[in-house]
């Protein structure tokens, strides 16, 4: 009898979860990733991550499942790019626009720190809540840029770089101890912009005049209370309070990646339909395979890896669009160049290529993403800085202080040329200059070829300078401001594809992203001990990027920031 008792109300319970209502949850504490990994560590390091694509893939679906009662967001302090907040800011109020209640639940936002960023995503919520103890550092936006010349003087480390031209400013705190007057105009528009994008969405989601916005961001930090009575926040409570508000009574609570998954995972394959091709690219761009960077600081594109999914791509009969999703700061110019071969051949080849860029597609991730035949991106995306620079840090003055002793036999009178040990005579700093030249007169070239402009005004444009996204489509450098979703709805409208064709991950899944994750948060029991690696920061991954020639990366971890 106890026995069939518990079969009736285990199948009840069963049935219950298959037909009750849902609230969905995502929680943002450990950030997004941005695709698949591309190597077993990543893979290991992302598995407590949302897959950015699952959950606007979710969202998107929630706007039309009756089912679905409400989504609850925890906002945490791990920092998300404004172009990734922005993809999430616009699916909520979609959602919203559905009628479905969103909430976002923050312990803090920014504790004794800036938090701009986290409330702006937050903001777009129907309800924003903040544990009593909690702050709203809606502080505004800071880009602070450290200079390291006179301290590497001191050292007797000189560094001799070339860079094409006054805006490519990544070197800068390698040669300079100040701001230059580009370098400065560059980035001061950079702040004005964003913070003209951060402003305007707030007063439009939280029913303010941008006018009174800007009052209350010269006014932040905001302790609960202050937060509360300037209407940045609707109430102080804690987590259970949330949930006990928002979760009715027999709904059940599912994360919104898995949400996403279970709509795939009710339907028979259909391996004859015709698809759209989604291609990731994201990281450093280096030769070889995708991975993660040697020097750390997060993963690499590789032109191995991405040129082969383009190529695949291509060639499927299947796929009659791809969609390049580009978030890199650039890297090598060579590795650049092959990719980039590859998205004219895909354009070539008669199917229509969609590039959207997430948080950065600057230097070599814009270099990539030209030849397509529409670019999208988020308004405060980062990209442009359309140039060049390399050289060479000399470390033979310290090697001298500490002791060491260099001594060298070659035969060709530039055989040493990139030895760090010596400077760089004068014919060999010609060299140096005739190639930078020639990559930056490429460079141009083809972002004149691609966008349709003069080579004049296609230099007018370049010169190193960084865009917003916002800033970019004006100028002409973009074509369009959305995120992913919005580059998937037009590759599938340019190809003729139905609102629903099915999209194929490319470079395919690795097979440790096939662990399932916790449905929700009340059936995660045991987490895994969460894994750190730390990166060695910014002057790890720009010595990676000093080879002659390299593009730079734009932002500097740690030394150019938004807040």
């Amino acid at each position: 009898m106890d026995a069939s008792r518990t079969i009736v109300e285990t199948v009840g319970k069963l049935r219950q979860r298959r037909t009750g209502p849902l609230v969905l949850e995502l929680d943002l504490t450990e950030g997004l990733s941005e695709g698949p990994p591309a190597d077993p560590v990543t893979a290991l390091l992302s598995m407590r991550k949302p897959r950015l694509a699952e959950v606007l893939s979710g969202l998107r679906r929630a706007r039309k499942d009756p089912r679905v009662a409400a989504l609850i967001v925890k906002i945490g302090g791990n920092p998300l790019g404004l172009g990734t907040v922005q993809e999430l800011r616009e699916a909520v109020v979609k959602l919203r626009a559905a009628g479905k209640p969103t909430v976002a639940f923050a312990e803090t936002f920014g504790e004794f720190g800036a938090g701009t960023v986290p409330y702006y995503l937050a903001s777009a919520f129907e309800r924003v809540y903040l544990q009593p103890s909690g702050d709203v550092g809606l502080t505004g936006v800071a880009l602070e840029q450290r200079f390291l010349r006179d301290a590497l003087a001191r050292a007797g480390v000189e560094y001799q770089l070339g860079q094409r031209h006054e805006y490519k400013t990544a070197a800068n705190m390698f040669t300079q101890n100040h701001m230059t007057d580009a370098h400065r105009e560059s980035a001061t528009r950079i702040a004005e912009s964003v913070t003209e994008q951060i402003t305007a969405g707030i007063a439009e989601a939280r029913r303010l005049t941008p006018e009174r916005v800007r009052e209350l961001i010269d006014q932040g930090p905001f302790i609960g209370a202050e937060a509360v009575e300037a209407g940045l926040v609707d109430g102080l409570k804690y987590r259970d309070e949330v949930y006990a508000e928002t979760v009715e009574d027999g709904a059940h609570l599912q994360y919104v990646s898995r949400y996403a998954k279970s709509a795939l995972s009710g339907k028979l394959p259909h391996p004859g339909a015709d698809t759209v091709a989604l291609v990731h690219g994201t990281g450093t761009i280096r030769l070889g395979r995708s991975g993660r960077s040697p020097l750390g600081g997060g993963g690499a594109m590789g032109s191995d890896t991405v040129c082969a999914a383009l190529r695949a791509a291509r060639r499927d009969d299947k796929v009659k669009a791809i969609v390049f999703r580009v978030d890199s700061p650039g890297g090598s110019y060579v590795a650049s160049d092959a990719i980039w071969r590859e998205v004219v051949l895909a354009r070539e080849s008669g199917k229509p290529v969609i590039v959207s860029m997430g948080d950065l597609a600057a230097s070599g991730g814009y270099f990539v993403s030209m030849a397509a035949d529409v670019i999208v991106a988020q308004p405060g995306t980062l990209t442009g800085s359309i140039g060049v620079f390399g050289g060479k840090p000399v470390v033979g003055e310290l090697l001298g202080r500490l002791g060491v002793v260099t001594e060298s036999v070659a035969e060709g009178a530039n055989a040493g040329m990139f030895s760090p040990t010596t400077a760089f005579s004068e014919t060999q700093w010609e060299r140096v200059n005739a190639w930078l030249d020639r990559i930056y007169d490429d460079f141009v070239g083809k972002v004149a070829d691609g966008r349709g402009l003069s080579r004049e005004r296609a230099h007018e444009l370049a010169r190193g300078r960084v865009w917003t996204g916002a800033d970019a489509r004006a100028a002409g450098l973009a074509d369009e401001l959305g995120g992913l979703e919005d580059a998937l709805a037009l590759a599938r409208r340019r190809a003729g594809l139905a609102t629903a064709a099915p999209v194929r991950t490319y470079p395919r899944m690795h097979p440790l992203e096939r662990l399932r994750p916790a449905e929700s948060s009340e059936d995660r029991s045991a987490a895994l001990s969460r894994v750190r690696l730390e990166a060695w920061g910014p002057l790890a991954r720009l010595a990676g990027e000093l080879g002659l020639p390299a593009y730079g990366p734009l932002v500097l971890p740690g030394y150019w920031t938004v807040r």
